[in-house]
C-alpha cells in the first residue's frame, strides 16, 4: 500500500527537492508558481503509484526485448523499481508537489537511484498512455474491493431473509399496504439488485481490460515495442485498437461512475426503508446500539444514522458521474489537459463505497426484526381484498366484476370500521350474490402467503428458492471478487 499525501505534506517537504520535469526543454524558463499550483496533481493521483510502477515493470521488459536495455541494465531498472516501490509503501519515498504528478515522482525516484539509466524507461511511452493504463489497472484492482464489499451487504440481506422465510410483512405500493409478503421475500428484493450490480461490475470490467500502453501520446512509437505482450503481462485482454483511442477513451471511467451511482442509489433504496422500519410509526426493527446513534439533547433517541448516510452518500455518487460526463462532451482528440478531472471522482467513489458498505452490512446483519409487529400489520388496510378478487375468479367471476364487488366490501368495511373477516355471512351475500362463506378459506394472510407458490412469489417455497439461488450466485461473485488481476 502507497502511503497517502496531501496539500500540506507536499508543500512542506518541495524545498528540500530539486525540480523533476518530464517537459520543459524547448522552454527558455519554468511554469509560473499560480500555473505550476493549478497543474499539480500529485496530491490525489499518488494513489497510481503501485500501477505506473507495474507498467514500468512491463515496459522494461519490452525495452529490453526491443534492444533498447542490455540485460544488465533490465536487472538494474527491475530492481530499482522493486526498492522504489518499497520506498513508497513505507513512506520513505514521498512526492512533492515540485513533482507534478505520480510520473514525474516516481521518475525522478528512479533517476536518484540509477543516473541518467532512470530516464531510459521514458523512451517509447507518454504520460498520455501511462496515466490512461494506470488508471484502469486502478479501477480493475478496487472493483473488485467494492465488488467484495457489494457481497458482504448481500450476505448480511441473505442471512436476514433465512430467518424469516415465513414472516408475514406489510408488503407495500405507494407507501400503502397493498398485498401481504413474506419479510424474507422484501429482504431479497434487497439483494437483487446487488447482484445486478456485480453482473455491471464483471461487464464493465471486461471492456475495461484493454491496454493503452504503447499508444503513447497518441500515434504509436517508431520503437520496435510490442503492445500486446506489455497487455498480456499486465494483465489485460488484448492492447488497444487505436492509438488515438487508447489514450482519448475515459468510457471506463465514465462507466465505472454510473455503476457506482447505481449501487449508490440502491444502497440508498435499502437505507429509506430502514429509516421507516425503525421509525416509531412503524417499529418493524431495532437497530444494534453499536450501528446506530443517539441525541446530543434528546436522550431517548437512537438514529438510523448509516441508513440516512446511505441516501445522503448516493448525491455525490451521482455528482460524480455528472462532472465526468460534462468534462468530455465537448474533448476534442486526443488528450486535453480537462481529463486530469477524470481521477478524482473515481477516487471518491472508490473510498464512499468501501466506507459505507461495512457499516451497512453490520447494521443489516445486528438488527433485530420485530416479528409479531409485522405480522400484525400484515393484514392491516385490507392487504387480502386481491385474495377475495382472486377467489371470485377461481368461482368464473370476471375480474373486472370480481373488483369491483371487492371494492364495494373495502367500502362496507370502511363505513362499519371492521375487517374483512368480520363481515356477516348475510352481508356477504348483501354486497353480492357471488360471495358466500366459502371466502372466509382466503381471509388469513398465512392463507395468502401460502397460495404464492408460483417462481418469484412471496410464498415461502419460493423464497427458499430464491435463496437458494441467491447463496450459490454470491458464492461465485465472492471468488472473482478476490481474483488478483493486476500481476506484478
Amino acid at each position: 500500500m502507497i502511503v497517502g499525501v496531501d496539500d500540506k505534506s507536499l508543500t512542506e517537504n518541495s524545498a528540500a527537492t530539486n525540480r523533476t520535469s518530464l517537459w520543459g526543454g524547448r522552454f527558455a524558463g519554468g511554469p509560473s508558481e499560480a500555473l505550476a499550483r493549478l497543474s499539480v496533481s500529485v496530491q490525489f493521483d499518488w494513489r497510481l503509484a503501485p500501477y505506473d510502477l507495474a507498467g514500468s515493470r512491463a515496459h522494461a521488459r519490452v525495452l529490453a526485448r526491443a534492444g533498447l536495455l542490455d540485460a544488465e541494465e533490465l536487472g538494474r531498472v527491475l530492481a530499482a523499481l522493486d526498492d522504489l516501490e518499497a520506498a513508497c509503501a513505507s513512506g520513505e519515498f514521498r512526492p512533492t508537489i515540485d513533482d507534478e504528478d505520480v510520473h514525474t515522482a516516481l521518475e525522478r525516484g528512479m533517476l536518484e537511484r540509477l543516473g541518467t539509466l532512470g530516464g531510459k524507461l521514458r523512451a517509447g511511452r507518454s504520460r498520455n498512455d501511462q496515466v490512461a493504463t494506470d488508471l484502469r489497472l486502478y479501477l480493475r484492482d478496487h472493483a473488485r474491493g467494492v465488488a467484495e464489499r457489494l457481497v458482504e451487504l448481500a450476505d448480511a440481506l441473505v442471512e436476514q431473509a433465512e430467518r424469516h422465510v415465513d414472516t408475514p410483512a406489510p408488503g407495500m405500493t405507494h407507501v400503502q399496504h397493498a398485498q401481504p409478503v413474506t419479510f424474507g421475500h422484501w429482504l431479497l428484493a434487497h439483494v437483487q439488485p446487488l447482484l445486478r450490480d456485480l453482473e455491471r461490475l464483471r461487464d464493465w470490467d471486461a471492456r475495461t481490460a484493454i491496454s493503452p500502453l504503447g499508444a503513447g501520446a497518441l500515434a504509436g512509437s517508431s520503437l520496435p515495442l510490442d503492445p500486446v505482450q506489455v497487455a498480456k503481462e499486465l494483465g489485460f485482454t488484448a492492447s488497444a485498437a487505436n492509438s488515438m483511442d487508447a489514450v482519448a477513451d475515459r468510457d471506463f471511467v465514465a462507466e465505472f461512475l454510473f455503476v457506482t451511482s447505481l449501487i449508490g442509489v440502491h444502497l440508498s433504496r435499502l437505507g429509506e426503508e430502514v429509516v421507516l422500519w425503525t421509525s416509531q410509526e412503524f417499529g418493524w426493527v431495532e437497530l444494534d446500539d453499536s450501528f446506530a446513534t443517539g441525541s446530543s439533547i434528546m436522550p431517548q433517541k437512537k438514529n438510523a444514522d448509516i441508513a440516512e448516510l446511505a441516501r445522503g452518500k448516493s448525491g455525490r455518487l451521482v455528482g460524480g458521474l455528472v462532472a465526468v460526463l460534462t468534462m468530455l462532451k465537448g474533448l476534442p482528440l486526443t488528450y486535453d489537459r480537462d481529463m486530469q478531472e477524470d481521477k478524482e471522482p473515481v477516487f471518491d467513489a472508490v473510498d464512499t463505497l468501501q466506507l459505507l458498505l461495512p457499516a451497512l452490512a453490520g447494521m443489516i446483519s445486528t438488527m433485530t426484526v420485530r416479528v409479531d409487529r409485522l405480522a400484525a400489520a400484515a393484514p392491516v388496510g385490507f392487504t387480502l381484498a386481491t385474495e377475495v378478487a382472486d377467489w371470485l375468479v377461481v368461482k368464473g367471476v370476471p375480474f373486472r366484476e370480481a373488483h369491483e364487488i371487492t371494492g364495494k366490501l373495502v367500502a362496507l368495511c370502511v363505513a362499519r370500521d371492521c375487517a374483512l373477516d368480520e363481515v356477516s355471512d348475510e352481508d356477504l351475500t348483501l354486497v353480492s350474490p357471488h360471495l358466500d362463506a366459502g371466502v372466509r378459506d382466503v381471509l388469513s394472510v398465512r392463507s395468502a402467503l401460502a397460495a404464492r407458490t408460483t417462481p418469484g412469489s412471496t410464498g415461502p417455497g419460493p423464497v427458499a428458492d430464491q435463496l437458494a439461488t441467491a447463496i450459490d450466485k454470491l458464492a461465485g461473485w465472492r471468488t472473482w471478487a478476490t481474483e488478483v488481476v493486476v500481476p506484478r
